[in-house]
């Protein structure tokens, strides 16, 4: 019961916000209008991964990306987008590292930051645990590592973002992560508008969705773009355990869950997040997701959905693009 009324709550709270201009209608598109990045997390991770966010973008509809920068397949993807200069490529920060068998580690050292560290040298596998063991210092030093190593290599990030969202699970980790948005004048993905899909996922009290509303205003005034609301819904997405399915049926079916959420898309700027996979013989050895990573894949690639974003008179767009839209607002 009192989940139901909390989940109330959040409905009343969001229905009286969508009287208030969206902040996709501060950044100029037209009153209404339903806007999508559709964004790629996790290039850098693995060959598989680089794969599928180049396929998803190039074959398919995604129009967004981001690179886990401590991660060994980054060499990989920052030479693909050397030579595709007008790819929208974002900083996937990351502060853990949830794999068994493949793993990386803080480009700052243990020395420099022992709480970031676990017993084998690499991040925390969990977000908990970063949490736990971890100080504000050393997760700043690390995010400027991370980005200072985009720019060594010639890589100027459309925006950031927080693997596995562990820059939202301390209030001292998201004040550097949005101060450092500002310092560098990069974009972070932050939803700070109504939050219709984000707070019916996670049980945004009105309290908690109006502290979101405030940060996005202090991250608007700061000079970036801000999400209306987040759709992230894929990962949790459970398809049939069958190893033998093929991709024409693993493609319907993901398509077919991601018309259907899209449908409840309110007006305004929101961010889809996914992590479209090519997967190859070794990924099973890193993660069991695969299945779910290649429909992602497959969706993006689907002329239906194509059609489906065509006919809801979806807008599709960029981080730069918004980024580049803010920077006339005065």
């Amino acid at each position: 019961m009192m989940k139901f009324l909390i989940t109330c709550l959040v409905l009343l709270f969001s229905i009286s916000s969508f009287a208030q201009e969206t902040f996709a209608e501060k950044l100029g598109y037209p009153k209404g209008a339903r806007v999508l990045i559709l964004h790629v997390d996790d290039a850098g991770m693995s060959w598989d991964s680089n794969q599928g966010a180049i396929h998803a973008i190039e074959k398919g509809v995604a129009t967004s990306v981001s690179v886990m920068m401590p991660c060994a397949w980054v060499p990989d993807f920052v030479h693909y987008l050397n030579d595709h200069v007008n790819t929208d490529a974002g900083l996937h920060l990351t502060l853990t590292s949830e794999w068994k068998a493949y793993r990386w580690a803080p480009l700052t050292g243990k020395p420099a930051s022992p709480g970031l560290v676990d017993r084998e040298g690499a991040f925390w596998p969990s977000v908990q645990e970063v949490v736990a063991h971890a100080n504000a210092d050393e997760v700043e030093a690390e995010l400027r590592a991370q980005i200072e190593r985009a720019k060594t290599m010639g890589f100027t990030p459309t925006h950031m973002d927080s693997h596995m969202g562990t820059l939202f699970a301390s209030p001292e980790f998201l004040q550097r992560y949005i101060q450092l948005g500002i310092e560098y004048k990069i974009p972070v993905m932050f939803p700070g508008g109504h939050n219709s899909m984000i707070g019916k996922q996670n049980g945004l009290t009105p309290e908690l969705a109006k502290q979101f509303m405030q940060t996005g205003q202090m991250i608007w005034n700061g000079g970036l773009p801000v999400l209306d609301d987040l759709h992230n819904l894929s990962y949790d997405w459970i398809y049939p355990n069958d190893k033998n399915i093929t991709d024409a049926a693993l493609q319907k079916l993901a398509t077919a869950k991601y018309i259907e959420t899209l449908k409840q898309v309110q007006p305004g700027l929101t961010m889809v997040i996914m992590h479209c996979t090519q997967p190859s013989e070794v990924f099973q050895y890193i993660t069991d997701s695969g299945t779910k990573r290649k429909g992602d894949l497959l969706a993006m690639q689907d002329p239906a959905l194509k059609k489906f974003l065509t006919d809801e008179k979806f807008i599709l767009t960029t981080w730069r693009e918004v980024m580049e839209r803010r920077q006339k607002v005065k």
